[in-house]
């Protein structure tokens, strides 16, 4: 491996601002790692002894029990990460400071759609990782659920940036899909994470941590339509099914490749 990182080591000049400088101020309070998510990402990972987690944020679902150097591009993420965390690199994952195989494996969890050139981020996780590449995404081919009938451009503004797994496949090549169920309680704030909780949307600080909703031009009415349905009891009516089941699959998956 290259020479140890420090802890918020500039590797290059970024080209541009990194989106959680301005949407992840709050972002560790809202985006607490699920320990269920968390045990399935391990699983994937395996035995590999060292790990780079490219995307990194503030730290979630880093293996503890290993060498793990996080990448981040932003700064305001990098000083929320506990004092005890990984090192971490301020980099993109479209050029990552480390020779080639310099890692048993790569991982990225709900990151990939951020990077300005996904198809060149995903080539670098290939190029460090010498055994295996773990990545959680979110697959633009599901439906949706009950949240875009009160905001139908989270699914347009998302379809336009995640790539779908065919895509993936033909960068990584032979992979393993698997679904990703999201707990009815789970602690991860992702746009999923309130499926059972629908009054946690109407909070500015859970969709502060939600980087769709920063996309969207015009939230108001569907927040007013929400809370309205809420109130009166029309949202128990048309949804009140999923508040009797304990997982949900939302389109996110984990996906498993190993470089040859």
């Amino acid at each position: 491996m290259s020479q140890r990182p420090t802890r918020a080591r500039t590797a290059n000049k970024l080209d541009v601002a990194a989106l959680y400088d301005t949407i992840g101020r709050d972002y560790r309070r809202y985006r607490q790692p699920d320990p269920r998510i968390g045990d399935a990402i391990i699983h994937r990972i395996g035995d590999a002894r060292t790990v780079v987690n490219v995307g990194a944020g503030t730290g979630s679902y880093e293996p503890t029990d290993r060498l793990v150097i996080a990448v981040e591009p932003s700064l305001v993420m990098i000083r929320q990460r506990a004092h005890d965390a990984a090192l971490a690199v301020q980099a993109t994952a479209t050029s990552l400071p480390f020779r080639d195989a310099a890692f048993d494996a790569s991982m990225a969890v709900l990151t990939i759609h951020h990077w300005p050139d996904w198809e060149k981020g995903l080539l670098e996780l290939r190029r460090v990782a010498s055994r295996r590449i773990v990545i959680v995404t979110w697959d633009p081919l599901n439906p949706g659920f009950w949240l875009t009938d009160y905001f139908p451009d989270t699914l347009q503004a998302d379809r336009q940036v995640f790539p779908t797994l065919p895509q993936i496949g033909r960068v990584l090549g032979a992979m393993t899909v698997s679904e990703l169920p999201v707990p009815h309680d789970c602690s991860d704030g992702f746009l999923g994470a309130y499926w059972r909780r629908p009054d946690a949307y109407l909070s500015d600080g859970v969709r502060s941590a939600i980087s769709t909703f920063s996309k969207l031009e015009e939230i108001s009415s569907g927040l007013e339509r929400l809370r309205q349905d809420l109130k009166t009891g029309d949202w128990h009516r048309r949804y009140g099914s999923v508040l009797r089941v304990p997982e949900l699959d939302l389109g996110y998956r984990i996906l498993v490749a190993d470089p040859p």
